[in-house]
């Protein structure tokens, strides 16, 4: 249904009058450098444009109080001198003549938004807004947020639209306790922050911002902190949070909508946050968001005051709405001990509130300040705010990179050996028709007997043809039905020919036909997938994907049977979750006798597209979490994505 791109040129008015070294960085050209990038890009002509609306004073107090809306409508008649002395009643805030009308701007962008989402005009968007809003509270502005955007429009899609469950996800750098003050006692809004904390002495400085905060009264679990001891956390650590902390949660709460407090001062380079996670991280990060409430994402701009960065950032989070791939992450998977602990106090605090989390070892484990920088991790800021060699070498090489103009983006092929299938495929979905050269297809069919039948041949040659495809570039992912009695071999010339394809490649094989658990090396893993709910995502969020981030795959191939037990909805959604550890190439082997509703379920979540839901949460068996337990106490010595505890020494 497309994406959403809501803006509006008058958001950069206003501006800081004064000299005031801690708001100088909340600038106009934050907005005008990320859309610069969009347009050079080619994202924003491939996304539907809208000019944000202003708020109504009914709408801003869904959440704010008449006196507080009155004081700051007030702000529109003040001077200068008048002006600085408001702003200095408050928090790391300055007002400006036309701040007023601005926020009125970003809490209508908000809105739109959330409108647009929710009619099925489109299916996911952006809003590029300024004054950000996640620290604002009901009756005061506060680090550089005048009205909370977020919070207002997660009312508004509960009132207008009647929505009962709203996940909201803080990936700012400052923990949004605007968005945990209104919301910490509704459990109708999940509200999960990551952010710099160092024990209390990062700002906002609050004792609430911990992992024990977890809401209040019928709220009880449904306010989640993962604070940052240290500066310096990449794109393991981000995305270690997600697959084992939020994510779990997130699919027991089963959302209706997804709220992104977009911030961006947690990526590389910024000087707030002194992070290192790369611009492409939140392409991984929306895409992981992607999976739940039938895709329905809206992201809000929050803060990101390095505007390299922050443009960069903007541009993969749209790029993946967009349905988009997410580009590879670069560095080593491997999250630092200080990441492990704050997962591992959040999981504990959280454990009593949620089943996905009870069966899991999340003993709370002691921490101590600690000024340290992450192992094997230079802090990519100097004293001074000046970046130091590494982050500033690895921001601008990805800078460097040169934007991909409006062309259509590659798009999955499906092949299919019976002619009187019929599939119903997303429009940019191709029904290949081509193979391979017969005498290529005989010779890699020559040592396998099974190979040997002219149906079996057609499969083959068209499995190579797709193959050479996806690994030369022409075509994104890709489905091949295979004859039952060939699909093991199949399975094997496909591995083969990926490694044979140029250089050295690194492909992951998921055969879904597991027995029972077995670690039989480093690099071969057997596990049945459970088909209760609760154990297959821990499966797939506590096995298959870390294991997939670690190692980094160039193709991830998925072979699926009748025998494998899934439903179309799981296999659909392991097949989507798998697209990112790989950029998107990922090849689905369906054995002929599988339905052909699935080989359309498959194309359109290759597509982009969000997986059909899983149904009511069931929590996994005794048996299946003593399974998972034994597996990744097995392996997580060797794939340190498998680990959500620190490791004794």
């Amino acid at each position: 249904m497309g994406t959403a791109l809501v803006y509006h040129e008058d958001m950069t008015a206003t501006r800081l009058l004064w000299d005031d070294p801690e708001c100088e960085i909340e600038r106009p050209e934050r907005l005008t450098a990320a859309l610069d990038r969009l347009r050079k890009c080619g994202l924003e002509q491939r996304c539907l444009r809208l000019s944000a609306r202003a708020a109504s004073e009914e709408e801003l107090g869904l959440v704010h109080s008449p006196e507080y809306v009155s004081l700051v409508r007030e702000t529109q008649v003040l001077g200068k001198e008048e002006l600085q002395a408001l702003s200095g009643q408050f928090d790391a805030i300055y007002f400006h003549p036309s701040t007023f009308h601005c926020a009125r701007l970003a809490v209508g962008a908000a809105l739109q938004l959330v409108d647009a989402v929710l009619t099925g005009v489109v299916q996911n968007g952006l809003a590029l807004v300024r004054p950000p809003g996640h620290h604002s509270q009901r009756a005061a502005a506060n680090g550089f947020c005048v009205f909370n955007n977020v919070a207002i429009a997660a009312a508004h899609a509960k009132q207008k639209h009647g929505l009962h469950r709203i996940l909201i996800v803080d990936w700012d750098v400052h923990h949004g306790q605007g968005i945990q003050y209104l919301f910490e006692d509704d459990p109708s809004v999940l509200y999960f922050s990551w952010h710099r904390y160092e024990h209390g002495r990062f700002w906002p400085f609050l004792r609430e911002s911990d992992a024990d905060a977890v809401g209040r009264g019928q709220g009880l679990g449904f306010t989640v902190n993962l604070p940052w001891n240290q500066v310096g956390m990449g794109n393991a650590d981000y995305v270690a949070a997600f697959l084992h902390l939020l994510l779990p949660l997130a699919f027991e709460f089963d959302p209706e909508l997804v709220l992104v407090s977009a911030g961006f001062d947690s990526a590389i380079g910024d000087p707030e946050g002194q992070m290192q996670a790369t611009p492409e991280c939140f392409a991984h990060l929306t895409q992981l968001l992607q999976v739940l409430a039938g895709g329905r994402v809206c992201a809000v701009l929050e803060g990101g005051y390095h505007l390299e960065s922050l443009a960069e950032s903007v541009c993969m989070t749209v790029r993946t709405l967009l349905g988009d791939p997410a580009p590879p992450l670069s560095g080593p998977m491997v999250p630092c001990q200080s990441a492990l602990e704050s997962i591992q106090s959040a999981c504990a605090a959280q454990a009593p509130h949620w089943k996905s989390l009870q069966l899991q070892d999340v003993t709370p484990v002691p921490t101590s300040p600690s000024t340290h920088s992450p192992e094997g991790r230079p802090p990519p800021l100097l004293p001074g705010g000046l970046m130091c060699k590494t982050a500033a070498s690895a921001l601008s090489s990805l800078l460097d990179q040169p934007c991909l103009h409006p062309a259509p983006p590659l798009c999955p092929a499906v092949a299919l050996t019976a002619p009187d299938i019929t599939l119903v495929l997303p429009p940019d979905v191709t029904q290949q028709e081509g193979s391979a050269l017969n005498e290529e297809t005989e010779a890699w069919a020559r040592p396998l007997e099974s190979l040997a039948q002219d149906e079996t041949l057609t499969a083959l040659g068209k499995l190579l043809y797709l193959l050479d495809g996806m690994l030369d570039g022409q075509v994104s992912s890709g489905i091949v039905a295979t004859p039952p009695l060939a699909a093991a071999a199949t399975l094997d010339v496909a591995i083969q020919r990926g490694l044979s394809h140029g250089a050295q490649r690194r492909i992951l094989w998921l055969n879904i036909r597991g027995k029972e658990a077995a670690a039989l090396s480093m690099f071969q893993v057997s596990t049945p997938l459970p088909v209760v709910t609760g154990g297959f995502l821990s499966c797939i969020l506590g096995l298959v994907l870390p294991l997939a981030y670690g190692f980094q795959p160039d193709l991830v191939l998925v072979a699926l049977g009748p025998a494998h037990g899934l439903q179309g909805p799981h296999a659909a959604l392991l097949t989507s979750m798998l697209r990112g550890p790989a950029g998107g190439r990922v090849l689905a082997l369906l054995e002929e006798d599988s339905t052909p509703q699935l080989a359309g379920i498959l194309a359109r979540v290759l597509h982009g597209e969000a997986p059909p839901s899983l149904g009511p949460y069931s929590v996994a068996s005794p048996e299946d979490a003593q399974a998972l337990r034994y597996l990744r106490g097995q392996l997580e010595r060797q794939w340190k994505m498998l680990q959500c505890r620190p490791q004794t020494r």
